[in-house]
């Protein structure tokens, strides 16, 4: 079942699970762009894995996306604007700090709010987002032109292409991603990622062009290791079982160490 509170004017959905008798440290979820709660997290798993190993899993439903606010305006999709939504939640639920964990856009906007709130979190999972953080200002601007196009038949570009058919499917208002990708558009520096010092795992399928290599920004950060998902591309490593193990042992490890 889905809540909602208001942030900067905008209803936001979102989900909070927790079990009976369990540590129910909390994770919070941010999912990638076109997607939602039950698409990015719940479907492939994620809930269940995280649920069943005693963590209270709370999962925002980006601006934009699924049951929260979507609007079309592009200055309000920027990356710190989607991080404070964040932040919001973790404030309405009266969280001091929890494990933050996103994926592809939800990874970008994890590494934005580390930034600027660190003492929130015990420790960060990146998925589906490397080098690319850095190298990279979002997914390309084609991806909102394909969104705004009345002939997508005629899209012939596959990355195009392959966005335009899962925001379809997941029935999202196509006129407000294409404002996300358009606003979305800020980066951070290879100086910014440098001081981001919160425990982080970053893991990529071997097989994702999408979010670039994830040891070269490993390099760069003090506090932080890769992790290959094997023959993965980038919607099929959302859910990878070695995927979902790797992120729990990287939690359970932070735990033990004492949080």
């Amino acid at each position: 079942m889905l809540h909602s509170f208001v942030h900067d004017g905008l209803k936001l959905a979102y989900a909070d699970v927790s079990h009976p008798g369990a540590h129910n440290t909390p994770v919070l979820l941010v999912h990638g762009f076109a997607s939602s709660i039950a698409v990015n997290w719940q479907q492939p798993g994620w809930f269940k894995t995280l649920g069943d190993a005693g963590y209270r899993v709370i999962a925002i439903e980006n601006r934009g996306h699924g049951h929260s606010d979507k609007p079309r305006e592009i200055d309000a999709y920027d990356t710190l604007k989607m991080a404070a939504d964040a932040r919001a939640l973790l404030d309405h639920l009266g969280i001091e700090r929890a494990f933050i964990q996103g994926y592809s856009m939800g990874a970008r906007i994890s590494a934005f709010l580390s930034t600027f709130a660190p003492e929130r979190f015990f420790g960060m999972a990146l998925g589906g987002l490397g080098i690319h953080l850095i190298d990279g200002v979002g997914l390309p601007i084609g991806i909102a032109e394909a969104l705004e196009r009345h002939d997508p038949e005629n899209i012939t570009d596959p990355m195009q292409k392959m966005f335009r058919t899962f925001a379809e499917r997941n029935k999202q208002d196509l006129l407000a991603l294409a404002a996300c990708i358009r606003g979305s558009r800020q980066d951070l520096t290879r100086e910014a990622v440098a001081t981001i010092r919160v425990p982080t795992l970053v893991a990529v399928g071997t097989n994702d062009p999408v979010a670039g290599s994830p040891h070269p920004l490993v390099a760069l950060m003090p506090n932080a290791r890769a992790f290959d998902i094997e023959g993965r591309d980038h919607n099929l490593a959302v859910g990878d079982r070695t995927h979902r193990a790797a992120v729990l042992a990287f939690y359970e490890d932070l735990r033990a160490g004492g949080l």
